[in-house]
């Protein structure tokens, strides 16, 4: 495998720019939203939502698309937006132009969660070689950079998945992590829905001993990622300490991810997903839930 050309797992568009014509590079765009829904009396509903029809009017050139709620996840999964399986998966970054051997610059609106998503996914699927935009697609067109409506057919290559479990609990594995006391829970979400004051879904609160290190916190006023020393603060500051493997949640195990991209940065080497998270811990009683703020 030849060596990554990719100057770190987080780039800006100055760097972007000057490497799209770069063979072994594939801009990879995977906008969408969770539009949510005020019910009243503090409960929620949200609708995931795919920005392909933006991506069609502009786009980065040679970027492809991923729809975040279909190509990437487990439509056969009771527990909404689960990360695919391996096959489909592999065919979804194969057909993008995604191989073992491919650097990938994930885009989203502003270089956030959906792009930690994908970057996540391809961690726990063996592909490191990737990176994500900082700023994102506002920040690329604010800057006045290039943008396309022509949709790129990227020649299909190999991708190997190849399982890094360790990178993904599942509810078992979390409650059994909650009770040995051995890792720190941390909860992605906002601190209403953490403390149970706003609610998606059937219960409201958050996964016993769980602290709330809201995924917005790792953000400048700008959208752009903050400094690692400042990443450092604030997971420090959650409880994030040397050494202590760290799980993270949020609603559809996609907000969790930025945390994950934070520790990654600073160079915090144990840590994992619940890609359950509050889609499947809240709507299952017998998983036991705290209200309040810690």
């Amino acid at each position: 495998m030849s060596p990554t050309s990719l100057p770190g797992t987080l780039v800006g568009p100055e760097w972007l720019v000057t490497h799209l014509d770069d063979p072994d590079v594939q801009v990879v765009d995977i906008r969408g939203y969770v539009n949510t829904q005020d019910l009243g009396n503090g409960e929620q509903r949200a609708e995931y939502v795919a920005a392909g029809e933006e991506y069609l009017a502009e786009h980065i050139p040679g970027s492809t698309y991923v729809d975040w709620t279909l190509d990437i996840t487990d439509q056969d999964c009771a527990v909404k937006v689960q990360l695919a399986k391996s096959d489909l998966f592999s065919t979804a970054m194969s057909e993008r132009g995604v191989g073992d051997a491919t650097d990938v610059v994930i885009v989203d609106h502003t270089g956030g969660h959906f792009a930690t998503r994908l970057w996540w996914a391809l961690k726990y699927y063996g592909h490191d070689r990737a990176a994500v935009l900082d700023g994102g697609f506002n920040r690329w067109k604010a800057l006045g950079l290039p943008l396309t409506q022509a949709v790129s057919e990227p020649e299909r290559r190999q991708f190997t998945p190849r399982e890094h479990g360790n990178l993904r609990v599942d509810s078992d594995g979390l409650l059994a992590k909650v009770r040995a006391g051995d890792a720190l829970i941390v909860d992605a979400r906002d601190p209403g829905q953490y403390s149970g004051a706003v609610r998606r879904g059937a219960r409201g609160g958050h996964v016993p001993s769980a602290v709330n290190i809201w995924a917005k916190s790792l953000f400048a006023d700008d959208g752009t990622w903050k400094k690692d020393e400042e990443l450092q603060h604030v997971l420090a500051a959650g409880g994030v300490k040397s050494g202590m493997p760290v799980i993270t949640y949020c609603n559809g195990g996609v907000t969790a991810t930025a945390i994950l991209f934070a520790l990654d940065r600073i160079g915090h080497g144990s840590w994992a997903n619940y890609d359950g998270s509050w889609n499947e811990w809240g709507e299952r009683p017998e998983l036991p839930v705290v209200e309040g703020s810690a």
